[in-house]
């Protein structure tokens, strides 16, 4: 059974009605598997996957229908039950953008559980998660080119005792070259593949929707391996609910950008087009980081006639600075959002350059990538993520004093912890106390963002708990200011953080990027923001202009890197304030260095001791982590 839709939902009673339906009689598929089975079955001769080569318009492109989809699948998962890969083993991935991607994917779930890995994440921090994952097969790019996956895939299988396979990708997608003398304990992943039957599962597998399909990193790329288990069932009731709310359609064109390791780029960019008959558009290996493909984004869209687009805020912000120069991207119907708060600024310029809305909607790898959805066709205030998907429940509860969730549910329009539940819970990280920590006592997952439901059941977005800035017990919401300041045509990009201060904690503090050619102080921004900003505690106290926003591989703002840079500014500045007075020689004051999201740290190797002594007691007094090289 293949999944049709009507039209789009356009309010409470329209998803109310979905629900009339039992959900096991709705959704009617058990796996990722049956999903796209019964959609090959459907759109057999359909294209369901283009990868194009090349970030330029008419380039070559390499196109599979739905029916080579399956037939790919099938070999893969039958290559993988001869390297005795059980429906309990993992296989994991780590590629580059690709068709090949898809049959490690789907086929990986029609065989074990899969997990996809972040390239770009350190060999060190690939180790332990797949320590931790205990994966037996590794599906690797073969070609030894500048992203060292092949060589990485190597080293890691020589540390890792469980891991027995690395299939090596050729990305042209055929054998690699007969010159390529494969390591011991590396196979031809195409050449494997190509020997195995295409038309049928060998293993007989039968799925039950509780089975584990893949496994996700989360929790940003620091600490523990934190890794999120899907269900079958969680995965495809997002591709279900997506498509249920969105009014999709078989003959719908989309781009694809999202980094196919990231729950955003699997599950909502690729499930969900796959249930309904979609046509994915693959833009490059590189997605939205090839900066061809941000360059020629419309002319991209009008050459494969998309009908659909979608990207983060940052995404966006950076297409919305590419003129159209007579792109024809009239079938273009809908513009899809998530993953961070949406500027008011951008929506609005956005929709005034490409005369499209932009809808929102909020996910997260513990909800399998969405859990409330604003859908097409509603005219939707920015920061409105809509309603929850069928079947799935929001609760706003109010924050302690630490910005923990309390137990007090909170009436409508009142801001606080949202709180989810829903079939498309993710069935817990590895480590059970994790998971513990992630629940309230009655089993809502804790989302971490901060919100409102309004009297029409949507959600409001303000931000995400632990962004709050802490100013003497009082909560500064960061949107305030990043609404305040985004309003200023020179700003392309911004966010607001909270930098340390002894006395109050935390002060709000901003950074900003700016559009292509514009030139403002900061002292304008200042006062540009703080005629904005109705509360004075929340004015910034500096704003500071960067040639590039730190972004996660997904494109959203990455905040913790702007919280380093917001201390290291402060610990400079006491160094100054301190040691001017005491003519302490500036070849003498300590140095500072801040990179990524890691502790500031100070050198103070060369500063006279007495000059420490004095200095050392007002950095210790600030709540925040320094690392000290002391004389």
């Amino acid at each position: 059974m293949h999944l049709t839709v009507t039209s789009p939902v356009q309010s409470l009673a329209d998803i109310q009605s979905i629900e009339a339906t039992p959900l096991d009689q709705a959704m009617p598929w058990s796996s990722t598997y049956d999903l796209i089975r019964a959609s090959a079955l459907a759109h057999a001769d359909q294209p369901a996957l283009t990868f194009l080569q090349t970030g330029q318009p008419g380039g070559p492109y390499n196109t599979w229908t739905y029916r080579d989809l399956l037939q790919g699948i099938h070999q893969t998962a039958n290559m993988l039950l001869s390297l005795q890969l059980g429906p309990q083993d993992v296989v994991a991935i780590l590629l580059p953008g690709g068709l090949a991607y898809h049959l490690a994917l789907w086929g990986g779930e029609a065989a074990g559980i899969v997990q996809p890995l972040n390239p770009l994440l350190s060999e060190e921090k690939l180790l332990s998660l797949l320590s931790a994952s205990q994966a037996k097969v590794l599906i690797a790019h073969g070609v030894a080119d500048d992203s060292q996956m092949r060589a990485k895939a190597l080293r890691l299988q020589s540390l890792l005792p469980s891991l027995h396979t690395v299939l090596l990708v050729n990305p042209e997608g055929g054998p690699l070259p007969p010159a390529d003398q494969l390591p011991e304990g590396s196979q031809d992943f195409h050449a494997l593949r190509a020997a195995q039957v295409a038309d049928r599962l060998l293993s007989q597998r039968v799925f039950n929707a509780d089975d584990i399909a893949a496994y996700f990193h989360t929790g940003g790329t620091t600490g523990a391996p934190k890794l999120a288990r899907h269900s079958h069932g969680a995965q495809v009731f997002t591709a279900w609910a997506n498509a249920s709310m969105q009014g999709f359609r078989p003959t719908d064109v989309t781009i694809n950008g999202y980094p196919l390791f990231h729950v955003a780029g699997v599950l909502p960019g690729a499930l969900c087009s796959l249930a309904i008959g979609m046509h994915v558009i693959i833009p490059t290996a590189s997605m939205f980081r090839n900066r061809d493909v941000v360059q020629n984004y419309w002319r991209l869209a009008a050459h494969h006639r998309c009908t659909l687009m979608s990207g983060v805020p940052t995404v966006l912000a950076a297409l919305a600075g590419v003129p159209l120069d007579g792109a024809d991207i009239s079938r273009m119907r809908a513009v899809r959002t998530g993953a961070a708060p949406l500027p008011p600024e951008l929506a609005q310029r956005f929709e005034q350059m490409v005369g499209l809305h932009i809808n929102e909607s909020l996910g997260m790898t513990e909800t399998a990538g969405l859990s409330t959805v604003a859908p097409l066709g509603l005219r939707a205030p920015a920061a409105c993520v809509g309603w929850p998907l069928p079947h799935a429940r929001v609760r706003i509860v109010a924050l302690s004093h630490d910005d923990q969730a309390t137990g007090q549910d909170l009436p409508a329009g009142e801001k606080g912890m949202v709180l989810y539940q829903g079939p498309n819970l993710f069935s817990g990280y590895l480590d059970a106390a994790e998971t513990a920590r992630s629940f309230t006592p009655d089993g809502w997952l804790i989302t971490g963002d901060v919100g409102l439901i309004d009297a029409q059941g949507r959600l409001h977005l303000s931000g995400r708990a632990k962004d709050l800035i802490i100013r003497g017990g009082h909560n500064i919401d960061p949107k305030v200011i990043e609404d305040a300041l985004g309003a200023h045509p020179a700003v392309d990009l911004c966010a607001a953080v909270g930098a340390p201060d002894a006395y109050a904690g935390e002060l709000p503090v901003a950074f900003a990027t700016l559009k292509p050619g514009e030139q403002v102080t900061e002292a304008e921004l200042l006062a540009f923001t703080a005629q904005r900003v109705d509360e004075a505690p929340a004015q910034p106290k500096s704003i500071t202009v960067l040639e590039r926003m730190p972004v996660t591989n997904v494109g959203k703002i990455y905040k913790p890197e702007l919280r380093t840079l917001a201390t290291a500014a402060v610990v400079r500045g006491l160094i100054h304030q301190v040691l001017t007075p005491l003519a302490t020689p500036n070849g003498q004051w300590p140095t500072v260095l801040a990179t990524g999201d890691s502790p500031v740290k100070v050198d103070a190797l060369a500063t006279p001791a007495a000059a420490w002594a004095t200095l050392k007691p007002r950095l210790t007094a600030l709540p925040v982590k320094l690392g000290f090289s002391e004389p």
